[in-house]
């Protein structure tokens, strides 16, 4: 790990030279990113723009207020973390976190969407080094049309790269290519000293940097590398589990033949049904795998949109039965068994992209997500929990089963080997609170965990028990950041 002022001499992807922070104030201008955090005035040439704002997860529930700064170079954020006073900041990238882990009551938030530019590609390797604030979108748009595609990507690829390694965001290929971190040859991290630091993997603080929620300071560019495809397209193959016994069954016998997978399932299902699913499972189309008229331009990316979803819906939409009739349409309409389908990239990997914001159709109340995982010994485990929720009615239509592979160095990154069961749900369900209390309870005795990524309500006291290396990272943080700079409303919930 090296420490230094910032990158001298770097190259934007504008082609212009990055300015070193030791020099006197002057940064580069650069495309901006069409973020969600709009700029504010200029205060001075090192000063980034800033107001203040009500903000929340994507779940939309637990609004805070704080102070947004938008830096624009190196030279900004390192002048914002210096300044932002007794309650902290956190960075934030597209929002994409659905609890409350880039909000900060009071303090300051750090948008990262104006650190946009990709600095530097090699077509040879596929590795790109880019500023934190680029998308796994932008990604896409540049680079795969190039022959190359992110190495791991979530349910939405309007996630930053530096979110991606603060979460150490996975996909429906951990079981054979881990999470995001395992990608990542480098990243630029700033520290609460005001230092810029190059942190490598194999060091502590990129062990504890890799799903820590941006606890270690604030990412300003990443190195990763990227897979190589021919084509936009997946070919996909697609069946039907008639219960929870036969899904887990399928996912055991067959997955290690597929590089993507992952299965939706229907909780609200009970009896003879329960845990019935839909498995989809993939990888990057061969190019003779095209029709005649895709082959002609085999790496487009073209990903469609519908208009956005409406303001002001109502609480109780997806109630139990509009869901449960949603449910059984979604189960019979998809085939018993069909393979070799071939899907785009975004109806594959991202389909809710194409409906902007959709996550209003949870009315204002909002919505929680529930992630979990635990090892394939305590597949007991998932099944009452999975029997828990259909019998409690739980109306959940986005709920999907994945099998997690090895898990990664990140202190408190998320995922280790076993079964990941991911469900949304109405946040003004009655006793949801104390529901979710109980299944936390049975994972975490079952030795598994919670996504703090996506985690609004966890209690404190089973931080400890599901992350066993949380108290060395919060001695780490101690020791680097002894005036507590980096602080969000997640890390005083969880006292992380």
């Amino acid at each position: 790990m090296s420490s230094r002022a910032g990158p001298p001499g770097s190259r934007t992807a504008s082609g212009r030279t990055a300015s070193d922070h030791t020099a006197s104030g002057r940064t580069v201008s650069g495309p901006t990113a069409s973020g969600h955090i709009a700029s504010g005035r200029t205060v001075s040439d090192r000063t980034a723009p800033v107001r203040t704002a009500s903000v929340t997860g994507w779940g939309r529930t637990a609004p805070s207020t704080a102070r947004l700064v938008r830096p624009g170079s190196y030279e900004e954020a390192v002048a914002a973390v210096r300044e932002c006073g007794a309650r902290g900041g956190i960075a934030r990238g597209l929002g994409r976190a659905y609890g409350d882990a880039a909000q900060n009551a009071g303090g300051v938030i750090w948008d990262m969407t104006g650190l946009d530019r990709i600095r530097r590609f090699d077509a040879g390797t596929g590795v790109v080094e880019c500023e934190a604030g680029v998308s796994l979108h932008r990604l896409m748009e540049v680079l795969l049309p190039l022959g190359w595609f992110v190495p791991v990507t979530p349910g939405t690829r309007y996630v930053t790269v530096g979110g991606a390694v603060g979460a150490d965001i996975h996909g429906k290929n951990h079981h054979v290519a881990g999470s995001f971190t395992r990608h990542v040859r480098s990243f630029d991290l700033l520290t609460a000293d005001g230092a810029v630091r190059t942190v490598r993997p194999g060091s502590t603080l990129f062990d504890a940097t890799a799903g820590g929620m941006g606890l270690t300071g604030v990412i300003l560019a990443v190195t990763v590398g990227l897979v190589p495809v021919r084509t936009s397209l997946m070919t996909v193959d697609t069946e039907r589990a008639a219960d929870l016994d036969d899904l887990l069954a399928r996912l055991s016998a067959t997955d290690h033949r597929y590089r993507y997978s992952v299965a939706w399932i229907d909780l609200l299902a009970r009896g003879a049904a329960t845990g019935r699913a839909v498995l989809s499972r993939g990888d990057h189309a061969p190019p003779d795998a095209l029709p005649d008229r895709a082959r002609r331009a085999p790496l487009a990316f073209r990903p469609g949109r519908l208009p956005p979803a409406p303001r002001g819906l109502p609480d109780g939409l997806l109630g139990r039965r509009s869901v449960g009739l949603f449910n059984t349409f979604w189960y019979r309409k998809a085939p018993r068994r069909r393979t070799g389908e071939l899907q785009t990239i975004s109806a594959f990997f991202h389909p809710l992209d194409g409906v902007p914001h959709w996550n209003r159709v949870y009315g204002r109340g909002g919505f929680v997500q529930y992630q979990f995982v635990v090892g394939y010994e305590a597949e007991d485990t998932l099944r009452w929990v999975v029997e828990r929720i259909a019998a409690r009615g739980c109306p959940s239509f986005l709920a999907v089963l994945k099998r997690f592979g090895a898990g990664g160095p990140g202190w408190l990154s998320f995922p280790f080997e076993g079964w990941t069961l991911a469900l949304d749900i109405p946040a003004g369900l009655p006793g949801l609170g104390a529901f979710l209390d109980e299944l936390d309870e049975a994972v975490a005795t079952a030795g598994g965990r919670v996504y703090l990524a996506k985690d609004a309500r966890l209690r404190p006291e089973l931080v400890d028990v599901m992350y066993p290396r949380a108290p060395r990272f919060r001695a780490l943080r101690a020791r680097l950041d002894p005036r507590g700079v980096f602080t969000s409303d997640l890390s005083r919930r969880l006292t992380l």
